[in-house]
């Protein structure tokens, strides 16, 4: 899952939080964070319909 981030250390992840904390506002991640995680189940169930359609021999 975080396999991007792995090389990633602490100081910079707190810089990429901090730009989008500054881009978006503080009001914004909420609705941000919610959206992201809907994009991601729904791109789970889609991967999971694709495995149960395809024909076993």
């Amino acid at each position: 899952m975080f396999g991007a981030l792995g090389s990633l250390g602490g100081s910079e992840l707190i810089i990429i939080l901090l730009v989008v904390l500054l881009l978006f506002g503080g009001t914004q991640l909420p609705k941000l964070a919610r959206s992201i995680g809907e994009a991601q189940r729904e791109f789970r169930k889609g991967g999971d319909d694709e495995s149960e359609k395809k024909p076993t021999a």
